[in-house]
């Protein structure tokens, strides 16, 4: 049991030293941009999105990076997604409706939708955006400085999450905590081992070469992790890839409520864990139960060690998550709580197939 305590002890240091790293220069976009002015084609799904998709064009038509077009793909919704777009595209010839013929077998909507929309672009860059992502000030020239100084061949970002009521104040937290304390984003770019790769599917900044000759979306067509998987293949096939956290200039409110949160996370918070459930268990287990073998085992100067790092580890990844400190201190034990959910009922999602996107099954 003591040799377990200091694993436990020796663990919580590395959370701590990796949401350190995250809040190195290098973890987010830059704050200058060069001069560059090459055509981004932005790319959205969307379905059912009436109540987002036009502030996310609203935002576009307002970025300081004015060379883009705006292609968005209507796929089936049963709502006004396409009325507000054709509302926007009637004055401005940049934004574009694509509407969806019908989902054929074997592929996921987004994965489809993404990969149609891919065949209408005419950009040296690809962004892949989904419609509840909010992007303001120059955030596509940043990406685009981003990309060529250091040659890469897609950026993801995480954005910082808008949390409102109660319920995502005990979940949605969960998502940069596990990301970002076992994961420091600077080595998905720093780091050629495959393993160490993240990527978010509501925004992918893709070379537009890369992503045609590749065609991932496709190839990843009824993955429902696809934005982790795609950023491990680029990788193997010794393509640069970024992984950043979002800011205030790009955030997204992607869950409102505790069930709208369970729902979404239990889809994909396996993948996080390299799609093992022993290590998803494990790592609950540590970070829930793990202080009660520093606390019986250890000294109690040692115990104050870990838990001084546990708690410092929790702040530190608010900081890079730009979220609320004193919150995501306070709702620990509910976000624990919560965690185990997510874990439980991703298992018994993919035990019953009971998967959905936007109400289809994504089995």
């Amino acid at each position: 049991m003591i040799i377990l305590a200091y694993m436990i002890l020796a663990f919580t240091a590395m959370q701590l030293i990796a949401a350190l790293m995250n809040l190195l220069p290098g973890a987010s976009l830059p704050k200058k941009t060069d001069s560059s002015f090459e055509l981004v084609s932005v790319l959205i799904p969307a379905r059912n999105e009436e109540k987002n998709i036009g502030n996310i064009l609203q935002d576009l038509t307002g970025q300081e990076y004015s060379n883009i077009e705006v292609i968005v793909f209507d796929d089936q919704s049963e709502d006004n997604t396409g009325k507000i777009v054709k509302e926007f595209s009637a004055s401005d010839s940049r934004i574009k409706l694509v509407y969806s013929d019908g989902l054929p077998d074997g592929w996921l909507g987004k994965n489809h939708a993404c990969h149609l929309l891919s065949k209408h672009s005419e950009g040296e860059y690809l962004l892949f955006l989904d419609a509840d992502v909010r992007i303001r000030k120059n955030t596509i020239g940043k990406a685009v400085t981003f990309s060529k100084k250091h040659g890469l061949s897609l950026i993801s970002i995480f954005p910082k999450q808008i949390i409102v009521t109660l319920g995502e104040k005990a979940t949605v937290p969960n998502m940069n905590y596990i990301l970002l304390s076992l994961l420091p984003l600077i080595l998905v770019r720093k780091s050629d081992f495959i393993s160490l790769s993240a990527a978010n599917g509501q925004f992918m900044f893709f070379r537009a070469d890369v992503y045609n000759s590749l065609e991932p979306h496709k190839l990843m067509k009824s993955n429902k992790v696809e934005d982790i998987s795609i950023s491990r293949y680029l990788k193997e096939k010794n393509h640069r890839i970024a992984c950043l956290a979002g800011d205030d200039n790009i955030n997204c409110r992607m869950y409102k409520g505790f069930n709208d949160a369970v729902e979404g996370f239990s889809k994909n918070i396996i993948a996080f864990f390299g799609n093992s459930f022993l290590l998803a268990i494990i790592f609950w287990l540590v970070t829930t139960f793990g202080f009660l073998l520093p606390l019986f085992y250890l000294s109690e100067d040692m115990f104050i060690g870990y838990l001084t790092a546990y708690l410092l580890a929790r702040v530190l990844i608010s900081l890079a998550s730009h979220q609320n400190i004193i919150n995501n201190l306070v709702f620990i034990i509910p976000l624990q709580v919560s965690m185990g959910i997510f874990i439980y009922r991703a298992f018994i999602n993919k035990y019953y197939r009971k998967f959905q996107w936007k109400g289809r099954s994504i089995e």
